[in-house]
């Protein structure tokens, strides 16, 4: 494949904390050569460089303003001789659809929701600060997460504009968790919060060449985030190590009154994940390979290799062919999404207040149609009405749809083939949007979408279940992720092989932030 003599690199200034994990940056604070001010200054300057201006990637849609004085107060703490943890005074930036009660916005991308304030902050902020974090600002998003409309652009929302691929500025950044994945990339921070439905962390994750981790739903509390679909939703960590993703979820994981899912939460998964990851994890493992059709011969290749470092490793991997009966959850996903998702923000728009002009559903479609040029000038809003439309959640079809997607993901899918293979894990390719669509014609980012790889997404989402996205190769210049999904609670099994896997490919590139990619 021939590299385009027409590629530009766009020039950036050189990042001193360019990779850092988060261990790195706890041992310079200990040391005394590093303070949390100097760590927030340093990744608010580089925002400033590279997605203010520069190649003005987008995705942060906005700075806490008081994130330098958070900085400050967690240096005072660890002077004084108290250190949280694992995360103090690391910079972390939040999916614009995350509340907090602070002084930033908090709007799913959406101009509806501009100064509507929520009453506190969602539960996993809580968490992260209390952990000591430093919430260094809020990411733009695929708006209201990518299920407004049914032509939805990637990486846009009204209120933030379009985010773009740091790998190739003209591709897509995939969705919903856009400008998290592509703030992580670019080093804008140490580690970002996405939110997952059906593929809003991985999808992006994968390719953005990071780690992409969507928990167990009920790992982390949904209370605080603007919801699609309860049944599916979770918010989860976007790093680049694998070992970041796991202290990042030891710190979101807890039980929360407000949330009755995180009822189930294994008492012990914090406290495994933060333990070091086992070496060779990969040996003796038995893995459950899913074949994803339609691909491409150098997608099909890269997944080969991945595969072969699987098995040298010391796994056993087991070929299962396609995942079954995906074909026949579509229709049901869909109707549980536009049930729940009616439910869910109705039921977040009442918790801000009688005040707030935007009281349900139907205050939001309205809003966007009388402000249409603002906020549908790329794709309209065929799901929101399709939701509107729908009645409460005792419905025999929502009912129905919602156990039909539990059959095929759960009981006849991840949970049968476990118990009929032995298996430790399954693995699929990742999201290859950005690969396989062209710079213009059906790439998301100019309206519509590409060919998409990983049928594994839509499985391990509407289970409900663990799965991870891992940096596996390039292609042209950009990245493919490798995911990892299993049953519920085995996120501390599925880090340890994702994490061996990582260690012996070292895929993960710092992107140069091309105007397009190296051959289409």
């Amino acid at each position: 494949m021939a590299a385009c003599a027409t590629v530009l690199a766009v020039a950036q200034p050189a990042f001193r904390f360019a990779e850092a994990t988060i261990d790195d940056l706890q041992s310079r604070m200990v040391a005394g050569t590093l303070t949390a001010r100097e760590l927030t200054a340093a990744y608010l300057e580089h925002i400033a460089q590279i997605d203010r201006a520069g190649p003005k990637l987008n995705s942060v849609i906005e700075l806490n303003p008081d994130a330098l004085a958070l900085a400050e107060s967690l240096d005072a703490e660890r002077k004084a001789g108290r250190v949280r943890g694992p995360l103090h005074g690391i910079p972390i930036l939040l999916k614009d659809n995350i509340a907090t009660a602070d002084r930033m916005e908090t709007t799913a991308g959406s101009l509806a929701l501009v100064g509507l304030k929520p009453p506190r902050d969602a539960h996993l902020v809580t968490r992260l600060r209390e952990a000591g974090a430093v919430i260094l600002g809020k990411t733009n998003l695929s708006e209201w997460a990518n299920f407004r409309g049914e032509r939805s652009v990637s990486g846009w929302s009204g209120r933030g504009g379009q985010t773009l691929n740091p790998y190739a500025l003209n591709r897509t950044p995939s969705g919903s968790s856009s400008g998290s994945a592509v703030a992580v990339a670019a080093n804008l921070c140490v580690a970002a919060i996405g939110t997952e439905t059906n593929g809003s962390i991985l999808s992006p994750g994968a390719v953005n060449g990071i780690v992409g981790l969507k928990p167990t739903v009920g790992a982390v509390s949904r209370s605080g985030v603007i919801p699609i679909a309860a049944s599916f939703d979770t918010a989860g960590p976007m790093t680049r190590t694998v070992r970041d993703a796991a202290l990042v979820l030891a710190a979101l994981a807890g039980t929360d009154a407000r949330d009755e899912a995180t009822r189930a939460l294994p008492p012990a998964l914090s406290a495994q994940l933060m333990k070091p990851l086992p070496a060779g994890a990969l040996r003796g493992a038995r893995i459950g390979f899913v074949r994803t059709p339609g691909l491409r011969p150098a997608l099909e290749s890269a997944l080969t290799a991945a595969v072969t470092t699987i098995r040298a490793a010391g796994a056993e991997v087991i070929d299962l062919g396609e995942f079954p009966g995906l074909a026949a959850a579509g229709a049901p996903r869909i109707e549980v999404m536009l049930y729940e998702m009616k439910a869910g923000i109705d039921a977040y728009l009442r918790e801000l207040g009688s005040a707030s002009p935007m009281k349900t559903l139907a205050d939001i479609i309205r809003f966007n149609d009388e402000n249409w040029p603002r906020e549908q000038p790329l794709f309209g809003q065929q799901y929101f009405a399709r939701a509107q439309a729908k009645g409460p959640l005792t419905d025999a079809a929502y009912l129905a749809a919602l156990a039909t997607c539990h059959r095929i993901a759960r009981t006849e899918g991840i949970d049968a083939l476990t118990a009929k293979h032995r298996l430790d894990a399954f693995i699929a390719i990742g999201a290859a949007a950005s690969l396989l669509a062209p710079p213009r014609g059906d790439d998301p980012i100019f309206g519509g979408r590409g060919p998409n790889g990983g049928s594994a997404v839509a499985a391990a989402a509407m289970a409900g279940y663990p799965s991870v996205t891992v940096p596996m190769t390039q292609i042209a210049g950009l990245p493919l992720g490798l995911i990892f999904f299993g049953q519920a609670w085995t996120e501390p099994r599925l880090l340890a092989l994702a994490a061996d896997f990582e260690s012996r490919t070292q895929a993960r590139r710092e992107p140069r932030l091309r105007t397009t990619a190296l051959a289409d």
